[in-house]
């Protein structure tokens, strides 16, 4: 472990303020001298190590804050704590702690010490697991110190049929010392760097800040001008009187009544997420190991959903209550990696309450983001990286959407809920015309996306009333909530049949699919060519009005990112569809869920790579039509003034074209499997170009269809969705997309010594398809078993309605370890594990659907 320079109060002078609350969590007493040990065991010490003044308060000495770090983690808690520990582990020889007051006073101290195991998925599983690690093992073999871990296991509750699916589917340390300044520089690029934190007791000049302020990480952000969205509220639960009888009594979780049951001795505690929570609009910085007095009006709905599973506790006292503050975020998951605005500057917060239970695991990945640049996890899912801009500053989204997660947190999961807090944030040309069609919106990190057309009304999205409470009423006669509660099932929903007949009018006649959400980017520059060709996987020396499919990989060749890239040539200043540039120029499509993922992941090779060139983003001043299915040519031959012949105009390329009298840039590109053709169309045009392509369809069965359509379609074609059947953690070569890489070349790329390495080794893992004949609906996260014996799960399921199947993908392992071919593949007879009961699936190499690939090329049968 490498050398950790300052721990200011020993451990006597930590115990009081800890012992007090002993019996309230999971012994945080012992946790925070553990800590001390952990941190402090093999470090040195300079200088006085506290000082008594005059208010009887001990503070550090200036003269002992060093004047440079590699690292300043600021927060104490269980995240900043576990950060800095592995941050240790990993060889860093100058990482320091700040904590305004002592370790774990500000949310960390009160928790309620619980470590669920069963979650919806499988990396939030795997961080877990480090954390159950180090708590019941690691900690105490390197401290000699008991963490205080019990294993005395736990039970989750159904009181319905949907939540008992649900589980059948899911199984150096500085104290007193604030920050008070995050100062920052420019780079001779213009780009904002850390550069040293401010205290009171002195500057440390540092490339590397990690914000593990908890509930106050927002303020912190501010003061670098980072956006950090997370809301703070009161968090609450109760420790009853002693219970006769309920000693080696398991933790409880009742999901429906919102309560958790915790055995805290031979007393319970009580506690869960209420309806409406209190926003805390100002948290004080001198606001350690403090509590608020409990609000018995917010809490009693808690306490009679216990009463009505334990009912002797409406005779037993309340020995003591604890309601401290926690951080809460949009989407209820926590904000990590390096911020998108500042370089060097990474986020460790808004752990939802969850902070003990997720520390050792983030704080694992986050200190491999801050030494090697990215984690070893796809930690996509709590990157902050996954909200652009437009949210993370935008007050309204953060308070609604954090409470909508807050009061939903024990609800049931279903795949195609939809939030109903700060809906129409963000609005393409289409949206009200679509509206007026029946369209249910889906909502992507404020945009809003057609999901499906309904044919009941206008699905209209109203103002988030808070689910009633706050003093609000609750919207009546609301369309898009009862349309949404029509999917509340693990079963086949109401509208199966409306969505399938969306999928079946593309393969029979044609569809029109509003995409518009989707990132526009333009990489432009001398050196474009350059950076393109270390970016992407593809080859990158093909002629201007070429277009390619193609990846970017991370260095251990995991897949960051697909998208399409399409080589251009320079145009007019302001013009959306060709800016104007000196050197070479590519447009690039990304996936509108993973757009600022993809703009930051580009945007820090251009900066560390020194590259002259630069990142244009034109995503809202471009709409996207994507037009497909067999008629799709005769429709759109109507509307654009170019030749749509297979010879004019073949698969993956693009031109600029006129369509009712605007130019539009046409890429012949599919991503459900049939022949068709994407429109790029500047914003003022976008509702002329629609009304002619709606009228050339009239004639030949043009149908709007949504999202939900496109899924089904692109699994069923078997085409790969980022961060679902392909992931950072998931090289091509195991996704069987090696065609996107460039490997027969000499060109260098970068995740290349991976790929080449697995090649050599071999895989140990290798996506498959599957497809089962019983007429039951697959959703993914199901267990897959190959020769009796657990080879993987679904990643990715939908019903293929062409196929008449429930089709899913998952990534193949040999249960013994070996290497996986395409032979291991096809030798094995394979069962899926759907809610308990065990279902045949049959393997193939590629979807069974068009394997020749004939439709997208125009022929048809």
């Amino acid at each position: 472990m490498a050398l950790v320079r300052y721990l200011w109060h020993c451990t006597s002078s930590f115990h009081p303020h800890c012992k007090r609350h002993l019996h309230l969590s999971l012994n945080n007493g012992v946790i925070c001298t553990i800590w001390q040990r952990a941190l402090f065991g093999t470090s040195s010490i300079y200088g006085n190590v506290s000082k008594q003044s005059s208010d009887g308060k001990k503070h550090v000495s200036s003269s002992n804050l060093p004047s440079t770090a590699d690292v300043v983690v600021v927060g104490g808690g269980s995240i900043g704590c576990n950060t800095l520990y592995f941050l240790t582990k990993m060889g860093v020889s100058s990482a320091v702690l700040l904590e305004k007051n002592l370790l774990t006073s500000g949310t960390t101290w009160h928790t309620a010490g619980m470590l669920w195991q069963l979650r919806p998925s499988d990396i939030d599983v795997e961080l877990l697991a480090v954390t159950r690690k180090l708590m019941s093992c690691d900690l105490e073999c390197e401290t000699g110190l008991h963490t205080g871990w019990i294993q005395n296991g736990g039970i989750f509750i159904a009181s319905t049929k949907q939540r008992l699916d649900e589980y059948k589917r899911l199984q150096t340390v500085f104290e007193n010392c604030p920050v008070t300044a995050i100062h920052t520089k420019s780079d001779g690029l213009g780009l904002r760097r850390v550069s040293a934190v401010e205290t009171p007791l002195g500057t440390i000049q540092t490339p590397c800040v990690v914000n593990c302020a908890g509930a106050w990480g927002r303020r912190l952000g501010a003061m670098a001008g980072v956006n950090v969205p997370l809301m703070a509220m009161r968090h609450a639960y109760v420790i009853t009187e002693r219970i006769e009888g309920i000693q080696n009594m398991p933790n409880v979780r009742d999901h429906d009544a919102s309560v958790y049951l915790r055995l805290q001795g031979d007393a319970l505690s009580v506690g869960g997420y209420e309806s409406n929570p209190t926003f805390i609009d100002e948290l004080s910085d001198d606001f350690s190991f403090g509590l608020y007095d409990l609000d018995w009006d917010v809490f009693s709905q808690l306490i009679q959903g216990a009463i009505n599973r334990v009912p002797v506790l409406a005779h037993t006292g309340i020995k003591s209550t604890v309601c401290g503050p926690e951080s809460f975020t949009p989407d209820h998951k926590p904000l990590l990696g390096e911020a998108p605005e500042l370089r060097g500057f990474f986020l460790g917060c808004g752990f939802n309450s969850a902070g003990m239970m997720f520390g050792g695991g983030c704080g694992q990945e986050l200190s491999h983001w801050v030494v090697r640049g990215r984690p070893e996890k796809d930690m996509f899912s709590f990157d902050i990286r996954r909200f652009p801009h437009s949210v993370t500053d935008n007050n309204l989204w953060i308070k609604e959407r954090s409470h909508e997660s807050y009061a939903k947190n024990y609800s049931v999961v279903f795949s195609h809920d939809e939030p109903l807090a700060c809906r129409n944030l963000r609005k393409d040309p289409f949206h009200e015309v679509l509206l007026t069609r029946g369209c249910v919106y889906q909502e992507r990190h404020g945009w809003e996306r057609p999901g499906w057309f309904n044919f009941e009304g206008t699905a209209t999205l109203f103002d988030y009333d808070y689910y009633g409470v706050y003093g609000k009423r609750k919207h009546e006669d609301f369309l898009y909530r009862k349309l949404l509660e029509d999917d509340y099932t693990f079963d086949f929903p109401t509208h199966h049949n409306t969505i399938g007949a969306e999928c079946l009018s593309c393969r029979t006649a044609a569809a029109v699919f509003n995409m518009s959400y989707f990132g526009k980017f333009y990489l432009v520059g001398p050196d474009a060519r350059k950076a393109a060709d270390w970016i992407f996987t593809a080859n990158m020396d093909k002629p201007v009005g070429s277009t390619m499919y193609t990846c970017m990989l991370n260095d251990r060749g995991g897949t960051e990112a697909d998208l399409t890239v399409s080589p251009i040539a320079p145009g007019d200043d302001d013009s959306p569809l060709a800016p104007s540039f000196i050197g070479d120029g590519f447009y690039l499509a990304v996936g509108g869920a993973a757009a600022q993922h993809n703009w930051s992941h580009i945007n820090s090779i251009l900066q560390d790579g020194d590259y002259n060139c630069q990142m244009l983003d034109y995503s809202t001043r471009l709409g996207l039509l994507s037009i497909q299915g067999p008629n799709s040519r005769k429709i759109l031959q109507e509307v654009l003034d170019v030749d749509l012949s297979n010879d004019a105009f073949p698969f993956s390329t693009h031109k600029l074209a006129k369509a009712a009298g605007f130019m539009v840039r046409v890429m012949r590109l599919s991503f459900v499997g049939e022949m068709g053709w994407e429109l790029h169309i500047p914003s003022e045009a976008c509702i002329p170009v629609f009304n002619a392509i709606t009228k050339a369809g009239a004639n030949h069965g043009l149908r709007n269809a949504g999202y939900r359509a496109i899924d089904s379609l692109s699994i069923e074609k078997g085409y790969r969705h980022w961060h679902g059947d392909l992931r950072s953690d998931d090289s091509p070569l195991e996704a069987s997309l090696a065609f996107t890489c460039k490997l027969k070349s000499s060109t260098p790329f970068l995740g290349r010594a991976a790929l080449e390495m697995q090649k050599k080794v071999g895989l140990h893992k290798r996506l498959a398809c599957f497809t089962m004949d019983e007429h039951v609906p697959l959703l993914g996260l199901e267990m897959i078993r190959r020769n009796g014996k657990v080879a993987g799960f679904l990643r990715r399921a939908d019903f293929a309605f062409a196929l008449r199947k429930s089709i899913g993908y998952g990534y193949i392992r040999d249960p013994e370890g070996g290497p996986v071919s395409t032979e291991f593949l096809k030798d094995g007879e394979y069962l899926v594990d759907r809610m308990g009961d065990a279902y045949s699936i049959t393997v193939h190499i590629k979807s069974p659907f068009d394997p020749g690939n004939k439709r997208i090329k125009g022929l048809y049968d």
